[in-house]
């Protein structure tokens, strides 16, 4: 190859280098100028997104749902001229009774009183939807929240009310209608456990063999059995609680532990839900 040939083609690996670069630095322009549009359009999406969720929250929290403790002010105020309640109970004879007794409260002519939803079994997230959308107060003879329906009921303000005698429930809403209601005791629940095991010990009888799901069981606290969703045994307490082969006065919730309530006909997947009564000023 001559020297004239070897020139031209250094001058063609020199050129072809050239447009390598230039189009480099074209690519890299074009990054650096459609990146930040891109980010741009993306944070002021999640600038409004957040802006929409605090005023959504902003007007949750001015909206307030009506309670047997705030239905005397409500009427007074003139917000409210009946009570909507919905009731869900253990068996259809509760149900129908509860709702008969209620309807033939006597309120006089300035409020009334309409049940809008009724059923067998658990409060479930429809129940508690419905409560939502109406304003209603929700009725629990023997029965507890499904799932998740109860940290739904919490976080949206909903009152649910739970009973395990007729005439209690009755003279609650009376009393909530009539602007008489006193002071009260409220439950507080402490924990749930699952029940995995059953072991039947002599002179004691029946103890669960437990993974606490939420909170805290505690020795001497008050208990119920839940089957399904429907409380079968009330007013327990729980005499036994063990960790292996020690006496323990408590256990937190993800560690197993024995617990005896006194009651013999516990069965696997039943929840030991215990609890404590604190007293409630009306408001």
């Amino acid at each position: 190859m001559g020297a004239r040939a070897r020139g031209l083609d250094h001058v063609v690996r020199d050129h072809e280098r050239s447009r390598r670069e230039l189009r480099v630095q074209q690519l890299e322009h074009r990054h650096v100028q459609v990146l930040p549009q891109v980010d741009q359009h993306q944070i002021e999406g999640a600038r409004k997104l957040g802006e929409a969720r605090e005023r959504i929250a902003q007007f949750a929290q001015g909206q307030r749902r009506v309670t047997l403790e705030n239905l005397e002010s409500a009427f007074k105020a003139g917000e409210r001229e009946e009570l909507l309640l919905i009731i869900k109970g253990d068996v259809s004879g509760s149900v129908e009774a509860l709702e008969d007794a209620l309807l033939k409260l006597d309120v006089g002519e300035e409020v009334t009183l309409r049940v809008i939803g009724r059923g067998v079994g658990a409060i479930t997230q429809d129940d508690v939807n419905l409560a939502i959308a109406s304003d209603a107060v929700i009725i629990g003879f023997n029965v507890r929240p499904a799932g998740r329906a109860g940290e739904l009921a919490q976080r949206e303000g909903v009152d649910i009310r739970y009973y395990s005698i007729i005439y209690q429930a009755i003279e609650e809403v009376e009393a909530a209608l009539k602007g008489m209601l006193k002071p009260e005791f409220e439950e507080a629940q402490l924990g749930t456990a699952e029940v995995r095991e059953v072991f039947r010990v002599p002179r004691v009888g029946s103890v669960a063999g437990c993974l606490v799901r939420s909170g805290t069981i505690t020795r001497n606290s008050k208990a119920r059995i839940i089957r399904d969703g429907v409380v079968i045994s009330d007013n327990l307490t729980v005499e036994s609680l063990r960790r292996f082969k020690d006496d323990v006065t408590e256990v937190r919730e993800g560690y197993e532990c024995g617990v005896g309530v006194g009651y013999n006909d516990i069965r696997i997947e039943d929840v030991i839900e215990t609890f404590e009564m604190r007293e409630k000023p009306r408001v």
